[in-house]
Parts: C-alpha cells; structure tokens; sequence
C-alpha cells in the first residue's frame, strides 16, 4: 500500500474502486489537445479515476477521507456508465492493516456524490446499513443539505440509499471542523457544500483539495471540471489555497489520480516530490 507521513500522522492509500469517466467533462472547456497531453484517455475518451480513500492514523484513532465506490451497489448500466472496473476492496485493504470497517472513528466527506459516497452504506437482507458503524460522519452542513433534497441537477449525484441509513452519524459543520492537526474547510465549487482537508504536524503539511483539485492534471487554475456546480468558486478556491499550500511546501493528496498518490510542486509549477500510485 502507498503511505505517506505527516509528521507523527500517517496516511494510506486503500483500494475503493475504479470509473473511467469522460475526459471531456473531467476538463471542461478545456481542449483534449491540451488535457490529453497531461492525462491520457483511452479510445472512449474517458480517463481512469480511481476511488481510494485515504487513511489517517494518529493518536489511536483510525479516520477515512471518502469511502470509495462501495461494493455491489450499482445496476449494470451504472457500472456501464460510470466505467467501473473494479469496485471496493476496501475489506481487504483494512484487514491487511488489522483493522476493520467498525474500528474507523471518523470518516470526512469532503463531499457526498456518488463517487465519494456509496461506501458509506451496504445492503444487509436487502435493507440499507451503515459500513462504519462506530464512526463519526463528517460534512459540511450545505453539503448535507443538498444531499437530502438534490436539486435538477444534483439528485443524479446525491442518493438516498447513501445517507439514510447513516444520517444518524452525521456531524455537520458551517465553515471548519477540526480534530487535532486536522482541519476541514468549506470551499464550495465542485458542489455547493465542498469541503478541502488540511493536515499539519511536525512542521509539515498535507493538503486534500478533492474535486477542486481531482488529479495532478487539474493544476492549473483555470482547468475545472464541467461537473463543478460553481466553476468560479473552485477557480477562486484554487487561486487561493495550491499558492498557500506551495508555500508551506505542502503534500497534494488524491482520491481520484491514477498516476499519483501526492506531490509536492514548487513555484515554478514543476513536480518536486511526488509518490507514485503502485497498481
């Protein structure tokens, strides 16, 4: 497994499925002559987007950031659509830790589309049940909000099977949550609700821009997604936060890219650092 430390915190990669979505919507307005060049797609247009949530270790406690594609939820023609070729694993991945689904304490959605989402919830003889029983659900409150009444737009993206069974554990928040060198900030953009997640500790920084900063593809400001809600706010959320992260020196972490893990890019924009996504 990938991992990545932060100080005295730990980060690592699980596996939680795979889509290849279309690379014309991944990049909006932006040309695929252009795109192509920093992010292949395959003879359907579409580019692999793995769903990997990442793993915090610190202090005793075990938190999620996303909970992957999730595993025997999705019809044929979503499996069809969404180009999903592989599902979760993420079972597997936390026994190969010693861990298990009931001993995560938290899981943090940066946001709640499918994508992110459908691994919070599985089906128990057929009725809806939490994965993470024990855990804390952490989101924004707009997030929450529109994931319970979706608009035209959002109800494709936002599903009640993935927030009734677990509206229990959900701890909402207006602008930051923290715990401990952990903090989630409200950005909007990619959705109204969309959160990033900082991590300092030891003098070090990690930053977890998630759909606003989908893959290392997605650095410069301007390339947003045709997905993004609110293209503007994600513009004006990356104008602000890579230069303060670039600053720090900062960890970019992933969900979604499928040749990185996390980089490090300096002020000229070139890749300093960077951990590779092992297949």
């Amino acid at each position: 497994m990938d991992t990545l430390k932060i100080g005295n915190v730990s980060l690592t990669w699980l596996s939680g499925g795979i889509t290849n979505l279309d690379g014309g919507a991944m990049f909006g307005v932006v040309p695929k002559a252009l795109w192509s060049r920093k992010y292949p797609a395959n003879d359907k247009n579409q580019i692999e987007l793995p769903t990997d949530p990442i793993l915090i270790q610190l202090d005793g406690k075990n938190i999620l950031i996303e909970s992957g594609l999730g595993n025997g939820k999705l019809t044929e023609k979503q499996l069809r659509n969404f180009g999903v070729t592989k599902e979760s694993e993420l079972d597997a991945s936390l026994e190969s830790l010693g861990l298990d689904t009931e001993k995560i304490d938290y899981v943090l959605m940066t946001h709640l589309h499918f994508d992110h989402s459908c691994g919070l919830t599985k089906l128990v003889n057929g009725e809806y049940v939490s994965v993470f029983p024990n855990a804390k659900i952490i989101t924004s409150q707009i997030e929450w909000d529109e994931m319970r009444n979706p608009n035209i737009r959002s109800k494709s993206t936002y599903w009640k099977e993935n927030w009734e069974a677990i509206e229990t554990q959900v701890e909402l928040f207006e602008e930051t949550w923290s715990l401990g060198p952990i903090r989630m900030v409200h950005t909007g953009g990619h959705s109204n609700g969309h959160s990033i997640i900082i991590i300092e500790d030891g003098g070090e920084m990690a930053i977890h821009m998630a759909d606003i900063l989908a893959t290392h593809a997605h650095q410069n400001v301007l390339w947003v997604m045709a997905y993004d809600d609110y293209p503007m706010d994600s513009i004006a959320a990356k104008g602000k936060w890579q230069p303060y992260a670039i600053e720090k020196n900062a960890w970019f972490t992933f969900y979604h890219d499928a040749v990185y893990r996390a980089v490090k890019w300096g002020e000229d924009g070139q890749i300093i650092e960077s951990i590779m996504r092992s297949k």
